[in-house]
């Protein structure tokens, strides 16, 4: 008599396979390959720089053509942007001495609005590519690519450090090499807060993508066939009707990119989430089920998972995953010294020449003039912060503790946060045109449109994150409305709440760049601010105004993270962290 197996047989839990889903699956990957090679043949078009390129036209249906050219830069800007996350915030998490200096440097680029970058690096990359517009199109992913990589390098980071100890104790004992090490603990572990931060980085490389298409820079415009740069054109001409078809595509492909691409990505990511429970709700995809169901990835599976091994024993030669337990004091401190000693002087010798060279060009009264331009900025910054909280803390605390409303309203906040809010900046500055309302109060308007959706994304998450026993408690104890939301509701959101003002904050000083100076036809409307400064000396190619400007935005963004944000954060991970 044969024993009973007390376990299923070999893919009795595996999904139901589906003919048509293969169909679906195939023929989506064709016309994908198909489109990257048709566009990727308008990259390399003849240029010659000191020539202005080919207008752009406003023709309603080449929005097709130019949607797809923006959003090939934007997922080439999303593909650097991992590598260098990968690199920058290991090397920083796993090396001790290059973390002091890689975290004061990441955050001093954080603040370097995107102009400061556009300035210095478009003549660079023309150069790369002679007689090519492909230079250029370089400078345009590298502009995207700076409004994405910081914030997805703080969270990856964030992640390394915070892995639990057995975690580490389990990589070190099981031997594993650097390599294995990466992707197969320090990914994983990482991959929830890497996935949701790059969706919003992704969001934020929209917002900038006029900026990065239509580029105006040392008294030369170059502008590249995008979506951008079709918004950028139709204002010039004073085209509402073609702005509003452009929305309305923007919107389109903010939608498909949603449901194609990173809600089946932050499902799949739920897999590596460490934690005792799952959450209540697991976010579901239709594009990921469909590839569940399809034969095609477990194919590639077994063509490629051969592979692992032999790449593994490759990499073995890069050394295990371990640190030295123990160092001699002395050894650590000569190293230590010397290194400090190094860094010390490269720093006092970067100071010294942007202070000689700012001496020799516009004098100290301009960086007083800055720092004062800077300090109207920083009104509007705070008045955005004040109003945001007031009005979006409430909705977003109903929206994250009602499951219900969460469900169908939590969708609508992602395609909202990453839709470019400056698509409606023609809209706003001919209402502003027509009633003659002044920039220098609705500026924190335009600023608003786009970072006011990090503090309500963030809250929403916090919210949803109140244990149940908590909420249940206070309902026992029928807690008045006032107490309710003084000792449960706003303590429990405190940590969400600041990671989000901070993103929100950084937002709207970049922001300021393109919300301080805004055209309409033949208008002009500039408001007095540091953003507009750096706009301005940016587009006349004034080199020492525009160092000046950059190091004025630098020092307040980096001086208020240090002395306020950073303060505030470590406060809410102290006390209120639940």
């Amino acid at each position: 008599m044969s024993a009973l197996r007390s376990y299923p047989a070999r893919g009795t839990l595996d999904r139901p396979r589906s003919r048509l889903a293969d169909v679906v699956v195939f023929l989506g990957a064709a016309v994908l390959i198909w489109v990257i090679v048709r566009l990727s043949a308008g990259l390399n078009v003849p240029f010659r720089e000191g020539e202005t390129t080919a207008v752009v036209s406003t023709d309603a249906t080449e929005l097709p053509y130019y949607a797809a050219r923006s959003l090939l830069r934007m997922f080439i800007a999303l593909g650097l942007s991992i590598l260098f996350t990968f690199g920058y915030a290991t090397a920083a998490a796993r090396m001790r001495r290059a973390r002091t200096v890689l975290l004061p440097m990441l955050d001093i680029l954080q603040s370097v609005p995107i102009l400061g970058f556009l300035s210095v690096t478009v003549t660079a990359f023309i150069a790369l590519a002679p007689g090519s517009q492909l230079g250029l199109e370089f400078a345009s992913i590298f502009a995207i690519f700076t409004s994405q990589a910081w914030n997805m390098t703080f969270a990856f980071y964030h992640s390394l450090v915070s892995q639990p100890h057995e975690i580490d104790e389990a990589a070190r004992n099981l031997r594993l090499s650097r390599w294995q090490r990466f992707w197969r603990v320090d990914v994983p572990t990482g991959m929830v807060p890497l996935v949701w931060n790059a969706m919003m980085s992704f969001g934020g490389g929209w917002f900038f993508l006029v900026a990065s298409e239509a580029i105006s820079v040392n008294n030369h415009k170059y502008v590249l066939p995008g979506i951008g740069s079709y918004v950028a054109a139709a204002s010039e001409q004073g085209a509402t009707g073609r702005v509003l078809i452009a929305i309305a595509v923007m919107i389109v492909m903010v939608i498909a990119v949603n449901v194609v691409f990173w809600r089946p990505l932050t499902a799949f990511a739920e897999r590596f989430r460490f934690e005792d429970s799952e959450p209540a709700q697991a976010p579901r995809s239709i594009t990921l089920d469909l590839l569940r169901r399809s034969h095609i990835p477990e194919l590639f599976g077994k063509v490629l998972g051969p592979l692992v091994f032999p790449i593994d024993r490759a990499m073995r030669v890069f050394g295990l995953a371990e640190h030295p337990l123990h160092v001699p004091l002395r050894r650590r401190r000569a190293g230590d010294i010397v290194f400090g000693l190094v860094v010390t002087v490269l720093i006092a010798w970067g100071c010294y020449h942007v202070v000689t060279y700012i001496d020799d060009t516009v004098g100290f009264g301009e960086v007083a003039h800055a720092f004062g331009l800077g300090a109207l900025t920083l009104v509007r910054v705070v008045v955005l912060l004040v109003l945001a909280s007031v009005i979006w803390v409430p909705i977003g605390v109903w929206i994250g503790l009602n499951p219900r409303v969460s469900r169908f309203a939590q969708p609508i906040v992602q395609v909202a946060a990453s839709f470019p809010a400056n698509f409606l900046f023609p809209l706003v500055t001919a209402a502003l045109v027509a009633t003659g309302a002044s920039l220098n109060w609705a500026g924190t308007l335009l600023m608003a449109l786009g970072a006011q959706w990090y503090i309500l994304f963030n809250v929403i998450a916090g919210a949803s994150a109140v244990p149940n026993d908590l909420r249940e408690a206070a309902a026992n104890l029928r807690l008045p409305r006032g107490l309710w939301w003084r000792k449960l509701i706003l303590p429990a959101i405190f940590p969400s709440y600041v990671t989000g003002a901070i993103t929100a904050a950084g937002g709207a000083w970049n922001a300021s760049i393109v919300s301080e100076v805004v055209s309409y036809r033949d208008t002009t409307l500039t408001a007095a601010g540091l953003g507009a400064y750096i706009a301005e000396a940016t587009g006349s190619g004034d080199w020492p105004r525009i160092l000046v400007g950059v190091v004025v935005m630098s020092i307040y963004v980096v001086g208020i993270n240090r002395f306020f944000w950073r303060r505030l954060y470590a406060l809410a991970e102290r006390r209120y962290s639940l």
